[in-house]
């Protein structure tokens, strides 16, 4: 089974749009995993069917016992993270600011500090028009997006069928979700956007897939918005010695297929269909998938 990676250095610039489009090309073929665990975006484009969904616990938070409590507010004292609450009726601990690093539990003098597991998310299993698909939805503020991540292609890498091409759906950025993301692939599918910050976060994000995978191929979405910075783009890959496989154009059809929730292959006489088509044929073959 072929892993493949969709990812971006920064957000906005079309990845799930393609990922989804991606996933049309072959049929029968995709096991799916969104890793953008903040934001995922992918099942509204792929018409998914819950069939599964399990809690993501995150890591422990630490929580005062009242009854033992003496309220001498060491807890709050020692807590660089200001996560001790304190009002009349004494002492307690905000889930959201606990780091859980268990400095408050050392230094109370009554033990009255202990530390409990804490739900941070949900991860979901369903049945999409392109496949299996694992994805998950991260507390609001909450951290472990990384291990949300780890846990999320674990569930999907344990269905029971064999799979022809595991598709990822990765975040934007350079952090942990990515590193996670990235762990395990084949190739990479870098996409990027004609733009100062397009350029800039594109060589950042190259800098971390670097470290995982040599096979890396690039695609510039809207590439019409900005020609010279597009012929930028196009140099430096050239310049390094990374594969530019495609340009799509900005197209009127990849805006409604989004609002109707619907890949864009859906219309396939659109110009951003067919370049998405014509990437992917370049695509594949470079991954050895025919």
């Amino acid at each position: 089974m072929i892993r493949l990676a969709v990812v971006s250095g920064k957000g906005g610039t079309g990845k799930t749009v393609i990922t989804s489009a991606l996933s049309q090309m072959l049929p029968n073929y995709y096991l799916l995993a969104d890793c953008d665990v903040d934001a995922a975006n992918l099942g509204l484009l792929l018409a998914p069917k819950r069939i599964h969904r399990e809690p993501f616990h995150g890591m422990n938070t630490a929580v005062i016992d009242p009854d033992l409590c003496t309220l001498c507010g060491k807890c709050s004292e020692f807590c660089r993270f200001r996560a001790v609450d304190h009002n009349k009726e004494g002492f307690s601990i905000s889930n959201i600011r606990c780091e859980g690093c268990g400095v408050c539990a050392f230094v109370c003098p009554e033990g009255a500090i202990s530390f409990t597991s804490r739900i941070a998310g949900e991860i979901f299993l369903s049945d999409s028009t392109a496949g299996p698909l694992v994805d998950a939805m991260l507390v609001p503020g909450a951290g472990n997006s990384g291990l949300l991540v780890h846990e999320v292609k674990k569930i999907a890498l344990a269905q029971d069928r064999k799979w022809n091409i595991f598709l990822v759906d990765g975040p934007p950025g350079i952090g942990c979700p990515l590193i996670s993301t990235l762990t395990g692939v084949d190739a990479v599918l870098i996409v990027t956007e004609p733009s100062i910050s397009g350029l800039h976060d594109l060589k950042r994000v190259v800098k971390v897939v670097m470290n995982y995978t040599t096979q890396i191929s690039i695609v510039i979405n809207r590439y019409d918005i900005d020609e010279p910075m597009t012929e930028l783009i196009s140099e430096w890959c050239s310049d390094k010695g990374f594969p530019l496989i495609g340009k799509i154009p900005f197209d009127p059809w990849i805006i409604d297929s989004v609002r109707n929730c619907r890949p864009i292959t859906r219309f396939d006489t659109a110009p951003g269909a067919q370049a998405i088509q014509e990437m992917a044929d370049v695509l594949y073959r470079s991954v050895g998938v025919k």
